[in-house]
């Protein structure tokens, strides 16, 4: 069977296939926000099998194959990598529309020179020359990143981390910028139970004893200072529920002193919690240059028997509906009264939002330091990060915003093999620049174009986070 993935794949215009082939293609990737383990760069080992790279931790899979079917032992459980790999074969196969078929054919194109289709019939086969190919040390875990041109990538680390494999990477000498992001996302969980057990982890990493608000805020800027001289350049936060109301320092002192004590909160004042400390890291991160991501509207392990038996993380997230225009309105406006919001990005995974956060980011793009798209809505995110999720970001931000100052592409991913999203995105995004063109609804200028091509696939990014 013939692949799918071709040269001119996705590609409908000759424009789009100039762009694409004469200037996206050949750009290198940053990749801002991602879940690698940098432990795992750092060691550089080479993976046992493909089913052990591919579809370990990789629940984007994990729900296609539960979809199809199949049990929990071939998907997390005990079985054999060879049948695990079989039955990943059978989902992709039955996987018709979904994302993850032309990832996996890329994937496999990309990497492994692959250009069989991937269905029972090949499983086999494809699973030994994979194997082969990954027991070389041309396949070791810096290779892999090597292989897709990556120049930057920016992993997700708490604010107690020490590190340490940031450090010895950067003393090594690795070519690739392995880059620590600040994500204080338990610092931010006063409603979780081990809310408590956590500040006393961050003050035990900041050498403070966190007693009150003002220490708190002290030690994150210490431990953000830390993050700084150790390469850090953006910062995340996944926002969830309730995440603003104006608070007082007095007041959310004793809501913070009350979850202390082991009262329970309720809803408005771990909102207020929450704004009054989103409101001053985003002010600490404009003092430092550093870029704020909000990730907007995640719903977290809902199915609890599947939270007891597997733990977060494993694929049983989905997309929350709650409104919340008037709370990031205000949040930003915050910062923005005393001209401290930091360069911002917006990202929302419930599609409705698309256009609110368009817009909104224009409310906030006035700055003179000549910051373009300062405030940006971030690419199509998770549930969101498909062909046609990816145009609908794009059309959003083009028909209220400047398409041209889009800071472009992000893997999100947990699996090393998630750079070919770079390549899909750019694809994508040079056919719709090529139809809007060969409409005749803006001039076939492909100079100005291919810059333009080159700059949303990776200059808007290294600009904005002053690499």
């Amino acid at each position: 069977m013939n692949n799918i993935i071709n040269p001119d794949f996705l590609l409908k215009t000759q424009t789009a296939k100039t762009l694409f082939h004469e200037h996206a293609e050949k750009m290198p990737i940053i990749d801002f926000h991602n879940h690698l383990d940098p432990q795992e760069i750092y060691e550089d080992h080479c993976y046992d099998n493909l089913t052990q790279l591919w579809l370990g931790g990789d629940h984007y899979k994990w729900r296609i194959m539960r979809a199809d079917g199949f049990s929990e032992n071939l998907i997390t459980g005990n079985a054999d990598p060879e049948s695990k790999f079989r039955a990943w074969a059978a989902a992709v196969q039955h996987a018709f529309g979904n994302p993850l078929y032309h990832w996996t054919h890329l994937e496999l194109a990309r990497y492994f020179g692959i250009t069989q289709t991937l269905c029972p019939e090949t499983a086999d086969e494809i699973y030994a020359a994979c194997n082969a190919l990954l027991h070389t040390q041309e396949y070791s875990v810096r290779n892999l990143l090597r292989m897709q041109h990556v120049e930057t990538l920016c992993t997700t680390d708490d604010p107690a981390d020490d590190l340490k494999w940031h450090r010895l990477l950067k003393q090594d000498g690795f070519e690739i910028q392995v880059l620590p992001t600040f994500r204080p996302e338990r610092a931010l969980g006063i409603e979780k139970e081990d809310f408590a057990a956590y500040i006393s982890k961050l003050g035990d990493a900041a050498k403070m004893e966190l007693t009150g608000i003002t220490a708190l805020l002290s030690a994150l800027e210490k431990r953000l200072d830390y993050f700084v001289e150790n390469g850090c350049r953006i910062t995340d936060h996944s926002l969830e529920c309730a995440f603003y109301i104006p608070a007082t320092l007095q007041q959310v002192e004793m809501i913070y002193q009350k979850k202390l004590s082991g009262s329970a909160l309720i809803e408005e004042e771990c909102a207020a919690y929450r704004g009054y400390l989103l409101t001053a890291l985003g002010r600490a991160y404009a003092k430092r240059h550093l870029v704020m991501q909000l990730h907007i509207g995640a719903l977290r392990n809902t199915s609890k028997r599947m939270m007891h038996l597997l733990g977060a993380n494993t694929g049983f997230d989905s997309v929350h509906d709650f409104t919340y225009a008037p709370q990031l309105s205000a949040l930003l406006s915050a910062m923005d009264a005393s001209d401290e919001l930091p360069k911002t990005i917006l990202y929302y995974l419930n599609p409705k939002d698309a256009d609110m956060l368009a817009a909104m980011a224009g409310n906030f793009q006035s700055n003179e330091e000549g910051i373009r798209g300062k405030v940006q809505l971030g690419a199509a995110w998770w549930f969101c990060d498909h062909k046609d999720g990816m145009m609908r970001q794009m059309d959003a931000l083009s028909d209220v915003g400047m398409l041209s100052t889009f800071i472009g592409m992000l893997t999100d991913s947990r699996s090393l093999l998630s750079y070919p999203r770079h390549e899909y995105f750019r694809r994508i995004l040079c056919d719709r620049i090529g139809s809007i063109v060969e409409s005749g609804e803006y001039p076939a200028d492909l100079q100005y174009l291919g810059q333009m091509t080159e700059d949303i696939s990776y200059r808007n990014a290294h600009t904005f986070l002053n690499l």
